[in-house]
């Protein structure tokens, strides 16, 4: 390198690209700072013109060999921000656009393609059958009546002639709120019987009314029993009502449910609130009688529980036994819907398997 006067003279040529390098890459900096993308085909655009071998910033790599030898560390750190500040906007916008789904946002809308298909929803196979038990007892004169699914202890057990140390009354049979006030234990019920009670706080016979609704138990979840499950109970009270007009209303619901070839038994039981009691059993619509895990194999299936209401209820409730008798029953609406559309596990109507309740569409 020539010498003159003690200045350093450099290549003319050097200087000038130098100049235009630095030039380059501040432009380059200012277009990918400004780019913008909002579809593929815009990425692929931006990678073809700037990150490909043969892009802008590659070209720019290829120039640095014409750059003083003193300045080209410097121009080489330069040139890799660029190359980075580039790919990390390129690696920003796929992830983007990756999250969009994948179609261009200025794509199209195919309409050669099928129209997809429209579901119609269809009501739950609980509420068909509660609908349908509500019709066949209001055909009888039955009306529906509703009541609160929390509960005190004395419209839930104490007005119903349970014991004080019934086993009903455990923690581990029934979810309590609140505990240790007597009758003014706060729980969830464990059947729709506490609207019988306030029925006939406020209404005089004569009564007759069916009372579906959800309750609740501290029982393990399983193919037969659940924690939360369906009733419907029945009341009716009035003067001279007798067994026989439970065994004949039960009869004639049995018929209309399950068809004129059902039959019935009625079997000896023990209730707190009715005196007699017996437990209503159908045969088993899943295996003909024949025995299968759901009827424990014996060919019957406990349908309901029944009996004439106890007197002591009636007397809790500021009604004369000695003027006025009644019968009261209550089903599972779970088990009944098992029966009817036969399906073996109780599970399945809390499990909102669309594969499942789409079967009943149209039913």
């Amino acid at each position: 390198m020539p010498l003159n006067s003690g200045i350093i003279i450099f290549p003319v040529n050097q200087v000038i690209e130098s100049f235009k390098m630095i030039g380059g890459v501040k432009e380059l900096l200012q277009q990918i700072k400004d780019k913008a993308v909002s579809n593929r085909e815009e990425l692929e655009a931006f990678r073809l013109e700037y990150l490909s071998k043969k892009g802008k910033v590659a070209a720019l790599f290829e120039e640095l060999k014409n750059v003083q030898k003193e300045d080209r560390r410097a121009f080489g750190a330069e040139l890799n921000n660029l190359k980075n500040l580039a790919q990390s906007r390129f690696d920003e916008w796929a992830e983007a656009l990756g999250k969009q789904g994948g179609p261009s946002a200025k794509a199209e809308p195919d309409f050669t393609l099928p129209v997809p298909p429209f579901s119609y929803g269809s009501l739950h196979p609980l509420t068909l059958t509660k609908k349908r038990i509500t019709e066949i007892f209001s055909r009888m004169g039955f009306d529906v009546a509703d009541g609160p699914e929390v509960e005190t202890d004395w419209f839930n057990f104490g007005a119903l002639n349970f014991a004080d140390n019934h086993p009903a009354r455990e923690m581990q049979d029934t979810f309590f709120i609140e505990k240790g006030k007597g009758r003014d234990d706060v729980l969830l019920r464990t059947h729709t019987s506490n609207v019988q009670i306030r029925l006939l706080n406020n209404k005089k016979p004569p009564v007759r009314s069916i009372m579906p609704g959800r309750v609740f138990r501290n029982e393990a979840i399983s193919a037969r029993a659940h924690c939360i499950f369906h009733q419907v109970e029945g009341l009716y009270v009035d003067r001279n009502v007798s067994f026989k007009d439970l065994k004949d209303t039960l009869y004639y619901f049995a018929k209309e449910m399950f068809g004129k070839e059902s039959k019935i038994r009625l079997r000896p039981s023990f209730f707190p609130f009715t005196e007699p009691s017996a437990e209503i059993d159908v045969t088993c619509f899943i295996c003909k009688g024949k025995g299968c895990n759901i009827c424990k194999h014996s060919g019957w299936v406990e349908i309901a529980g029944s009996g004439m209401v106890d007197p002591n209820v009636l007397r809790n409730c500021g009604i004369d036994p000695d003027v006025f008798t009644g019968f009261a029953f209550g089903m599972g609406i779970e088990r009944i819907a098992m029966l009817r559309y036969d399906i073996k596990d109780l599970r399945l109507f809390t499990e909102n398997d669309v594969r499942f309740l789409r079967q009943f569409s149209g039913a």
